[in-house]
């Protein structure tokens, strides 16, 4: 266990960037959750309409610090495939 002041508020911080970390990378989830289930049903203004949200929340993501850049590039991609795959 941490007996330093320094080693325990640097637990304390941990904790908390990881609650706020986690719940960053739920939101970008939900968002890309959003454009699979209107590709799934085959709506394509719907899976449009949602991509224009993916797109800054990936990105917010990769400023933040949450995600890689390279994996929210490769999302963005294999998401606009497949929305253009639906016409």
């Amino acid at each position: 266990m941490a007996n330093t002041p320094q080693a325990k508020k640097r637990i304390r911080r941990n904790t908390r960037r990881a609650e706020i970390n986690g719940n960053r990378i739920g939101r970008i989830r939900t968002y890309v959750k959003k454009v699979e289930t209107a590709l799934a049903a085959g709506d394509k203004d719907a899976a449009v309409a949602a991509m224009t949200q993916v797109q800054p929340e990936l990105a917010r993501g990769v400023s933040r610090g949450v995600l890689h850049k390279n994996t929210a590039s490769r999302k963005f991609s294999r998401l606009t495939k497949a929305v253009a795959a639906l016409s």
